[in-house]
């Protein structure tokens, strides 16, 4: 799956020393003049990942990042700066919950491990949401099974932990349950195919 970065730099030479930097990078490298135009951008296409100057005419890049954190919260914000104050760090911590500040002229190949380390992190995050997703919509179902079907999720274990299968149900019976068991899970699994 390929990435987006944004770079915001009202100095056009900023981005493009960072977008030679990244372009070896499996990305797909977005730039924008200001905070305006960025916005304008993420409202278009999703971003994965946002690099913005601090200092820009209009809006800082602090209070863009606090923006784009609560519109897109899911995008990684970091920050760039030649002004390297803690008052502007702390800003930019507070205000965008940034990822990471750096100061100008940063190191690339840092900017670009970060980069790396940030985008597995946060798509480890939403892999870990998806299974969370899914084992929800498993739990509702089993528990429809449960309501249906009452003490199918409950089994007997022998010593040895193995599944004590109850010979008071005759095989006609067992078979129909399976049956309507079967056509219960292939209904569910056609309708979670049909979402996906």
């Amino acid at each position: 799956m390929e990435h987006t970065i944004l770079i915001v730099d009202d100095e056009p030479f900023i981005t493009e020393i960072l977008t030679e930097a990244l372009s070896r990078e499996p990305y797909v490298i977005l730039t924008a003049g200001s905070a305006e135009d960025a916005l304008g951008l993420l409202a278009q296409m999703q971003v994965d990942v946002i690099i913005s100057d601090e200092k820009m005419p209009g809006m800082s890049g602090s209070e863009f990042l606090a923006v784009v954190r609560k519109k897109y919260p899911d995008t990684i914000r970091m920050i760039l700066t030649g002004h390297g104050s803690l008052e502007s760090a702390m800003r930019a911590i507070n205000e965008g919950q940034i990822y990471r500040f750096f100061t100008k002229p940063c190191n690339v190949l840092d900017l670009a491990m970060t980069i790396r380390k940030a985008i597995r992190q946060n798509d480890l995050k939403k892999a870990i949401q998806r299974l969370l997703s899914a084992e929800k919509r498993q739990s509702v179902f089993i528990k429809t099974l449960e309501k249906q079907y009452p003490g199918i999720t409950k089994v007997n274990r022998d010593s040895r932990g193995e599944i004590i299968i109850d010979d008071a149900i005759d095989n006609g019976r067992w078979d129909t349950l399976i049956d309507e068991i079967n056509r219960a899970v292939r209904s569910r699994q056609a309708i979670l195919g049909s979402r996906a």
